[in-house]
């Protein structure tokens, strides 16, 4: 890969009429009017339904020729092939004529990058989310910066309705990151800018000798003492929920999805709003995200209308009459046509087609409505975040694991007690895979959860640990929010545990007062929950000693070999992933314990 240079990006590359910031009122009636499958609801928002149901990792390619394969952690593509795609998405945006141009800001303050992206007018609801989730030209510009023309680092290109017939999956990612330009071709699904922009971004910090981290981040204070705590996660592990709890005397949200640690120590935002998962949203459990979701700034993706415009976030499986009443969108967003009407006729019911998982047979998708439903909320629309000009520094940084499953036994909340042990565990970026994964299930893992870091990702340990010493202090942790001992089928048969947002809050909220009596896990090495401590007695007043000590769980359920069956799996398989990636060995060691 090439060093750093000056990017001078050309602010009108097309030969179309641009439509250059509009107002989030006017992308509200342009997307009204142009893009598919897209609907008013009750509250006064959008909610747009996708074809697509999740990004499309595999069908992400950087540019680059088969002798570089190496320098990337994901696909490549021939640059002579990207040429002919690019070629041909020029041609559609000029047949087409209009483009919508956001330019703004990924940042705030010294880590502002001034980004654009071009839009098609089917995507013109893309538009309006991005720019809830940039920083405008005006937050960070001064008048006469604002008087001259925007003068971009990065580029992205969107065209949602262009397919691309001799491609997989009829669509394509390409990212130039010697020209710092991503050309998304053919895919509806909002992940794909957000995510082509902060890929973009991963590189650019990391060259500059910081790291990008795939993680939340809160304002927490303890004791009269203010700190910023980072909370790293793949999708589906509960980032934005915890991002959003309460702990201490005050916890106000500052970014949701990723923060950069530069190096000199100091962290800043990328993001000036929130993009949440919506399943299983109540306003009981996270009072903030609904007020959010429901506000009428919001612009929602694949959440389950009602008949009256308002939201289900609980929908799973549709009924014959729901599929009768929805079937024009359904169709419009891929759906068989001709699997449709078998459906709403009974010739085939919903047990023939979806398994005991809810998850549905190839060309059946629609009777099941999709988990990965998002809401894209400002930040002025979040009840007592954190001011952007007021970060303290990074004293608490974490990972996210959803365990589950019948080996599901990762304790409720760990410490790690030195950073070679926190530098492993960040990462193998342990999880089970989630309905933004698509309907694969079982184990999955990611380095630093970040699966937009587009150089190898072996990189990352070894930048995390030279950061590491510029913040002095730091308690690094990991959390389970997801089962122990099985899934949600057997935690309704009563064979499993799972942990419950209450948990997760008391857990951290625990940890953060220094109110933990911890020991060390003889299989591990690092810390739990002591649960016979008495200093302990208030945390396990709210969280089962099961949950912070899973071996406890195994043992009384009669499965006490399964756990140490486990305990070697695990030891196993992550010595594997790690050496995949050239991991320093004392890291290493530090994760098998030895």
């Amino acid at each position: 890969m090439s060093t750093m240079e000056k990017i001078d990006l050309n602010e009108t590359p097309y030969e179309v009429t641009y439509i250059t910031n509009p107002s989030q009122a006017e992308l509200r009636e342009l997307a009204l009017k142009h893009t598919p499958a897209i609907m008013k609801t009750a509250y006064g928002n959008i909610d747009k339904i996708t074809r697509l149901k999740a990004r499309k990792a595999n069908l992400t390619y950087c540019i680059a020729p088969e002798s570089e394969k190496d320098n990337y952690s994901g696909n490549i593509i021939d640059p002579a092939k990207a040429s002919e795609l690019i070629k041909r998405q020029k041609a559609y945006i000029e047949e087409q004529g209009t483009l919508i141009a956001i330019n703004a800001y990924y940042g705030y303050g010294k880590g502002a990058v001034p980004i654009q992206w071009l839009y098609t007018l089917e995507g013109a609801n893309l538009a309006g989310m991005q720019q809830v989730l940039a920083f405008p030209r005006s937050a960070i510009e001064s008048k006469e910066q604002l008087s001259q023309p925007f003068q971009p680092k990065f580029r992205l290109v969107y065209t949602a309705g262009l397919s691309l017939e001799d491609m997989p999956g009829n669509l394509a990612m390409l990212v130039d990151l010697e020209n710092w330009i991503t050309y998304v071709i053919g895919s509806d699904y909002f992940g794909e800018t957000k995510k082509g922009a902060l890929r973009m971004l991963n590189e650019y910090v990391y060259r500059l000798g910081g790291l990008v981290l795939h993680a939340g981040a809160k304002k927490v204070t303890i004791d009269g003492k203010a700190m910023t705590m980072g909370i790293m996660g793949l999708s589906g592990t509960g980032k934005t929920t915890t991002t959003f709890s309460k702990q201490g005397e005050l916890a106000q949200p500052i970014q949701d999805d990723m923060i950069v640690i530069w190096p000199d120590g100091t962290v800043s935002i990328t993001e000036n709003g929130c993009f949440a998962k919506t399943f299983g949203l109540t306003k009981e459990s996270e009072p903030v995200l609904y007020a959010g979701t429901t506000h009428p700034d919001a612009w929602v993706e694949n959440v389950f209308p009602n008949p009256d415009g308002t939201f289900d976030f609980s929908k799973t499986r549709l009924t014959p009459e729901e599929v009768a009443r929805l079937k024009p969108l359904l169709i419009e967003t891929g759906a068989p046509p001709e699997n449709v009407e078998a459906f709403i006729n009974g010739k085939v019911k919903i047990d023939d087609v979806v398994d005991e998982y809810d998850i549905p047979q190839d060309g059946w998708d629609f009777t099941v409505w999709t988990q990965n439903g998002r809401s894209i909320i400002p930040m002025k629309a979040i009840k007592d975040a954190a001011s952007f000009d007021d970060i303290p520094p990074l004293r608490s940084l974490g990972i996210l694991n959803r365990d589950e499953g019948p080996d599901a036994a990762v304790p409720g909340i760990v410490r790690f007690p030195t950073a070679e042990l926190a530098a492993g565990y960040f990462m193998l970026g342990e999880t089970s895979k989630t309905s933004a994964a698509g309907k694969e299930r079982g184990k999955t893992r990611s380095p630093f959860t970040q699966p937009f870091f587009p150089s190898p990702y072996g990189l990352q340990a070894k930048r995390f640990s030279q950061l590491a010493t510029k913040l002095p202090g730091l308690q690094t942790w990991l959390m389970n929010t997801g089962y122990v001992g099985g899934d949600q089928k057997d935690e309704e048969k009563g064979d499993a545990l799972k942990v419950k947002i209450p948990h997760s809050s008391a857990m951290l909220g625990a940890m953060l007062s220094g109110k933990v009596k911890w020991k060390k896990d003889p299989d591990f090495g690092y810390e739990i929950v002591d649960v016979d401590a008495p200093e302990n007695a208030e945390l396990l007043s709210e969280v089962p000693k099961e949950i912070l000590n899973p071996k406890i769980f195994y043992e009384k359920k009669g499965r006490g070999e399964q756990y140490r069956a486990w305990v070697e799996k695990m030891k196993k398989e992550r010595e594997e992933f790690l050496r995949k990636f050239n991991v320093d060995e004392n890291i290493i060691r530090a994760v098998v314990n030895r």
